[in-house]
């Protein structure tokens, strides 16, 4: 089985991790009734922490699909290496970390995470891009 693979694999346990992390705040805060109804009411402000979980979910939702398609596409098309391993693991390496960093509101810091994940990803498109 290819490695990349496995990478997408572990990038869905880190999907779960972020959705639940982000749900475990909003019911800490908004009680287990918010979390079991049907969410229609008028709520306060999220907490900041809150928030940040929520943010860093969106963003990890928003950068899934396009390592989601590299990594199967270099698959697909045959073009699977060590560099498009490493690129991988790089990428969600850094999603890892991109998380408590995000969470603990460091922001130079989750930027330069963000950036090394960019990096891990273009890794891995590259032998997409250059045929």
């Amino acid at each position: 089985m290819a490695i990349e693979l496995t990478i997408l694999a572990w990038s869905m346990v880190l999907l779960l991790v972020h959705i639940f992390a982000a749900a475990q705040v909003k019911t800490q805060q908004y009680g287990t009734k918010w979390n079991m109804g049907a969410r229609d009411e008028s709520l306060p402000s999220i907490s900041p922490l809150g928030g940040r979980l929520s943010r860093a979910q969106a963003n990890f939702m928003e950068t899934l699909p396009i390592a989601i398609v590299a990594l199967i596409g270099v698959i697909v098309a045959g073009r699977t290496s060590d560099t498009t391993a490493l690129g991988g693991w790089i990428w969600l390496g850094a999603r890892v970390a991109y998380l408590p960093v995000y969470a603990l509101g460091i922001p130079m810091i989750r930027t330069l995470i963000f950036l090394v994940s960019l990096i891990g990803i273009g890794m891995v498109l590259w032998p997409l891009l250059a045929g």
